[in-house]
């Protein structure tokens, strides 16, 4: 996993042993054991990892107005109860402009006011919640809606 691993070991003499994984990739997760000796002592801890991960379909740039696919995946074992949606921090419901269905968010006609942060919350069986954020740039005209422009003859028009 190296170089994306690192433990401080500055902190290994005031008893800090985390470990530090940048970035973390899906197949990272799993359970992780440190075991840590000294003189006669040995300590040991077990940490499970889980990794969830938003996705983009079709990947960067999306284009205003061409369909786009959120997918929201995680490594929880227990049975998938509920996905919800926030963009910007507010709850996204469900409608002919936001479709949800099993960890996906479709948004058929995407706007420039789609951009922004995006996070997926999933709720399972075992009553645990996660959620992961996904920033979304969106290529497209955000000018005014009337696209005629005036300008005075001998200036400049942008």
């Amino acid at each position: 996993m190296r170089p994306r691993v690192s433990v401080q070991d500055s902190a290994l003499r005031s008893g800090n042993f985390s470990l530090r994984i940048d970035p973390v990739r899906r197949e990272d997760a799993g359970l992780y054991e440190a075991q840590v000796a000294y003189n006669t002592e040995s300590q040991s801890c077990q940490v499970e990892l889980g990794v969830i991960t938003v996705t983009l379909s079709p990947p960067s740039p999306v284009v205003e107005n061409e369909p786009l696919l959120l997918s929201c995946n995680s490594s929880h074992g227990a049975n998938l109860l509920e996905t919800r949606w926030f963009h910007n921090g507010r709850l996204v419901p469900t409608s002919r402009t936001f479709c949800s269905l099993h960890g996906t968010l479709s948004i058929p006609r995407p706007a420039m006011s789609d951009a922004g942060s995006w996070r997926c919350q999933l709720r399972y069986s075992n009553n645990e919640i996660v959620s992961a954020m996904y920033n979304l740039k969106i290529l497209g005209f955000d000018g005014p809606t009337n696209p005629v422009v005036y300008a005075a003859a001998g200036s400049a028009a942008d």
